[in-house]
């Protein structure tokens, strides 16, 4: 299992709370290389939506 498969593992278990699931979204780019978070941010967008992703973390999608 890759950082990434890891992370989009854990937002989706932590997605019920936009507290945790923020602050696993900033873990995750503190961890994660440039193209990885790429990935991350378009699939976090894909599953989750984009007002959910700019609630929990307005930085985030930009």
């Amino acid at each position: 299992m890759t950082m990434l498969e890891y992370f989009k593992m854990i937002l989706q278990k932590v997605s019920f709370d936009v507290t945790l699931f923020r602050t696993e979204l900033e873990k995750a780019t503190h961890s994660l290389l440039p193209e990885d978070i790429t990935e991350l941010k378009k699939w976090c967008i894909e599953t989750f939506g984009v007002q959910y992703c700019q609630k929990a973390v307005p930085e985030f999608i930009r």
